[in-house]
């Protein structure tokens, strides 16, 4: 039976989802507990790798289950041997076919900016702190510039493996809410460091150092190097994941 399990992590602290030799990732942390759970080792396939230090509300993996369990068992079995960043919040039964991977239609990302002249520790962990003013209107403006489908060469990582630059990008938003900034983004797919790229670009125009049609030049030059730097990676968040198919997950979240 092929099982498909929501997952919601912390990755402060984290080495990212992909399996590493140290052992301090999502996956060996995930694989480690199904395997425990199903006194049999378990591989999983996850909807999109995140890097170390990123978090997730949304995340999903499939795996072909080597034990027969009740579905809501996969929820709060498996994460009795999970350590306390990583929850499964989740688990529905899907066909034969699906691929977590694969089988999306596409992906929201959420990041966080706190801005204040002083940053807050309270915030630390799961935003990043901007402390020159932000301006909402330039960054909204900005941000519609790049929807569509586009050569995002200017916002890959140099270590990018993708077999193309070309993305489409469904959805830019920017959201005020006191002081803090949400900017959330959906696409098909992403680049290796595509969305920090893309923050980084956007908060010089929020700032004011660059006016508002500075990304598309930068979509247009199709150069890395002309672009701002990479935010950091604690303010970043796999929100969500689509698919065209219904799952029955148990249980059924308010996903909102």
């Amino acid at each position: 039976m092929r099982i498909a399990l929501g997952l919601a992590y912390d990755g402060t602290g984290l080495q990212g989802y992909q399996t590493q030799a140290v052992g301090l990732t999502v996956q060996d942390q995930l694989e480690a507990a199904l395997a425990r759970f199903c006194e049999a080792p378990v591989a999983t396939v996850v909807a999109g790798r995140t890097d170390a230090g990123v978090h997730a509300r949304g995340q999903v993996v499939h795996l072909d289950a080597p034990c027969e369990r009740p579905l809501w068992s996969w929820v709060r079995g498996v994460n009795a041997f999970l350590p306390t960043a990583i929850r499964v919040r989740w688990a529905a039964s899907v066909p034969a076919d699906f691929h977590a991977r694969y089988a999306a239609r596409s992906r929201t990302y959420r990041y966080r900016i706190h801005n204040e002249p002083v940053d807050c520790p309270l915030r630390a962990r799961h935003s990043t702190w901007v402390f020159q003013p932000l301006m909402l209107a330039p960054m909204q403006e900005a941000a519609r510039q790049l929807l569509g489908e586009h050569d995002f060469t200017s916002f890959r990582s140099a270590q990018c493996q993708a077999a193309t630059p070309v993305r489409r990008l469904d959805r830019f938003e920017v959201h005020q809410e006191g002081t803090d900034f949400w900017l959330e983004i959906e696409a098909n797919a992403f680049l290796q460091h595509m969305v920090r790229n893309l923050v980084g670009s956007l908060v010089e125009v929020g700032r004011g150092a660059q006016p508002v049609g500075w990304l598309r030049a930068l979509l247009d030059a199709r150069d890395r190097a002309q672009a701002a730097r990479t935010f950091p990676a604690q303010g970043l968040c796999l929100w969500s994941v689509a698919y065209d198919l219904d799952f029955e997950a148990t249980p059924r979240l308010p996903l909102t």
